[in-house]
């Protein structure tokens, strides 16, 4: 699927921008792992030990009651699982070539390995994404959209210009895909998230 490479790549390979870096820096937060300090407390005149714990969400198990709406599911899971190590991948380059932008100075270098990072990424990917279905082209951009918080569109425009933009979106409504379209992970996209936290720990 041409549109979906091409858009991977967009995101595999642009790294600097404005409001991406603080993004980029939560997620490699999220990957290298933090470390916490143990702090002490007074309470009631004795001292104990306490460090903040992150927050646990618990999700009950789905119901069907028609078995339509098994396969459905079925059918999400495994496109889910197709698409979202793309999308974890994205974001881990991102934060790699984020990193090496910023020791390169010069404006050639940086264009030279930017070049080098796409010839790259087409000789291993491209071929991957074009075997992605239109369903399955729409979840990556929506976990991409997760991962990177920035939507396809924004992306593309920040580091493409507006006229890209506006190309690729209306080549991805052709499509019926949507560059704008954003994640919500407590509302529409809710299934979607319980999924992906199922993935991500070890259940599906």
């Amino acid at each position: 699927m041409r549109l979906i490479s091409v858009i991977l790549v967009f995101f595999l390979y642009f790294a600097e921008t404005k409001g991406q870096v603080d993004s980029l820096k939560q997620s490699n937060d999220t990957l290298q792992g933090r470390s916490y300090l143990l702090q002490k407390v007074n309470r009631d005149g004795v001292t104990l030990p306490e460090v903040e714990i992150k927050e646990v969400t618990v999700y009950a198990h789905p119901q069907f009651p028609k078995k339509s709406d098994y396969r459905k599911y079925e059918r999400l899971v495994y496109n889910l699982k197709k698409v979202y190590p793309y999308a974890l991948l994205v974001r881990n380059r991102l934060i790699k070539v984020n990193a090496d932008m910023s020791n390169i100075k010069s404006d050639k270098e940086r264009k030279d390995y930017l070049k080098k990072v796409e010839k790259d990424v087409f000789a291993d990917y491209e071929g991957d994404i074009r075997d992605m279905t239109i369903t399955q082209g729409r979840l990556l951009i929506k976990l991409i959209d997760r991962e990177t918080q920035n939507t396809s569109y924004t992306l593309i425009k920040d580091y493409r210009g507006k006229l890209a933009a506006a190309f690729w979106q209306g080549i991805a409504r052709i499509f019926g895909t949507n560059l704008k379209e954003e994640y919500d992970p407590t509302g529409d996209d809710a299934l979607i998230e319980s999924i992906i936290l199922e993935i991500d720990a070890g259940r599906l």
